[in-house]
């Protein structure tokens, strides 16, 4: 069992004075500012944060929180975006053998080696500590990377994937993530002589993916001004998990981030369609990616401030569409009643009986079809469905297979038509369950079985 740590309680004076400290200096997300009576709840979240804090009135504890540790990936570009705020951070900071202090971050750049402090206008002391992918930036004086012939294609491959699930965050559609992906290294050969090799490569092409896609959103001239159900994302494509493991992070990709459900799964997705391009592009790279204030306005090529006013905007506007956590955004990863929930959907199926379909289905259930703009809503609405694909006058005899996507349960629908002898793709069914029932069905068409090494008949 997981034991996950959710939420700090910080002890403040004047909870609006910690508040705007830890929002507008130090870059915190806020996620709820809430009052009900003489109780007021004040969440807020570090960017790319699985952890929280709470700001609490207490007057005589105020300042008693100390040794609170912060991850950052690069300290010396995390403490000039916290100066840039206004913040008073410490200077940065080693240890030497034997445990003394030396100012200056640790030469070798180990993890767990810089460090500096930072404290809110009562006293609470956060310790920030490098660790990761920012250490790379920071080698000076190797030699230049060849961009050149074989060594273009070694150097950007290892990045494919990761980039292709970024394209597809934004775009929502694993077709145009394809198409995404291969103009973004296209643009990357014809501009090679850009890089520089002491920069960063994974973020010279997450600039590059990022522009190709805020191209692409801005010439499809395409948004949904209000989310209500996936029949109004036309566009959304699922997109396979065994895709996804791709990225897992490996010994020689620490950089890589594993694609969490809550950033995937088909609500938040369609939510993420709601948002202006540069605003989902901010919020993407801040708190799904963990980027630094200062790298995603780089990326943006805007400035710090207008990166974060982006970020806040996009922020408010999800949770008008999404819980106001993000780990709340979805359930964790699909668990042995989800598991056995979809082998009841496949049961149901392959043996024709509508009254088991029903039966494993909430009240409220949906059923939306992309890119049809149909829509079913509550199990009155939904059973003549199951009527008609189950029941006597049926188009024929269903093969079921079980598939996950987006981190999502889902069921690949062969169907045999009468006088034909094989069984032919035909749909995917990704569902989502709460409360031990199917609330939620998203059906496609068979075009992306090949995405989910399907195939195409059984």
């Amino acid at each position: 069992m997981d034991w996950k740590l959710e939420l700090v309680v910080v002890p403040v004076s004047d909870v609006d004075r910690a508040k705007t400290f830890y929002t507008e200096k130090a870059g915190f997300g806020l996620d709820v500012d809430h009052q009900a009576g003489d109780f007021r709840v004040v969440q807020l979240t570090p960017p790319g944060s699985a952890c929280s804090v709470t700001l609490m009135r207490n007057p005589e504890a105020a300042g008693s929180v100390s040794g609170l540790h912060l991850i950052v990936s690069d300290i010396d570009a995390a403490r000039a975006e916290l100066t840039e705020r206004g913040a008073e951070a410490s200077e940065i900071f080693h240890f030497e053998p034997g445990g003394v202090q030396v100012p200056g971050p640790d030469p070798e750049r180990g993890d767990y080696n810089s460090f500096m402090s930072l404290s809110d206008p009562d006293g609470n002391t956060f310790l920030v500590q490098e660790v990761g992918d920012g250490r790379e930036r920071h080698v000076r004086g190797a030699a230049p990377m060849n961009m050149d012939g074989p060594d273009f294609e070694v150097l950007t491959r290892r990045h494919r994937r990761e980039l292709h699930v970024h394209c597809y965050r934004m775009l929502a559609c694993l077709d145009e993530a394809d198409d995404a992906v291969q103009e973004t290294f296209l643009r990357a050969w014809r501009h090679r002589e850009r890089f520089e090799g002491e920069s960063l490569l994974r973020a010279w092409l997450y600039r590059i993916a990022t522009n190709v896609c805020l191209d692409m959103i801005r010439a499809r001239s395409r948004r949904v001004p209000e989310f209500h159900s996936f029949a109004e994302v036309s566009w959304l494509q699922p997109y396979p998990d065994r895709l996804l493991d791709e990225i897992a992070p490996a010994e020689d990709q620490p950089d890589a981030v594993v694609v969490a459900r809550e950033t995937i799964e088909l609500a938040f997705l369609a939510a993420l369609q709601v948002l202006p391009a540069r605003q989902r592009a901010a919020l993407i790279l801040r708190d799904v990616l963990g980027m630094p204030a200062r790298e995603t306005a780089s990326l943006l090529d805007t400035t710090v401030a207008a990166a974060n006013s982006a970020l806040q905007r996009a922020r408010a506007t999800m949770q008008e569409h999404l819980p106001s956590h993000r780990l709340d955004w979805s359930a964790q990863a699909p668990n042995a009643e989800e598991r056995k929930l979809l082998d009841l959907f496949i049961d149901a199926h392959e043996r024709c009986d509508a009254a088991a379909a029903v039966a494993i289905a909430s009240q409220d259930i949906r059923v939306t079809m992309p890119p049809y703009p149909f829509c079913f809503d509550g199990l009155e609405a939904v059973m003549p469905l199951m009527e008609r694909g189950l029941g006597p006058a049926r188009d024929g005899d269903w093969r079921l297979v079980a598939a996950m996507a987006n981190r999502m349960p889902t069921a690949a629908s062969y169907l045999k038509r009468p006088g034909d002898t094989t069984f032919r793709a035909f749909k995917l069914d990704v569902l989502r369950i709460e409360a031990d029932a199917i609330a939620e069905i998203t059906t496609f068409g068979p075009s992306l079985f090949p995405a989910f090494d399907l195939p195409p008949t059984r």
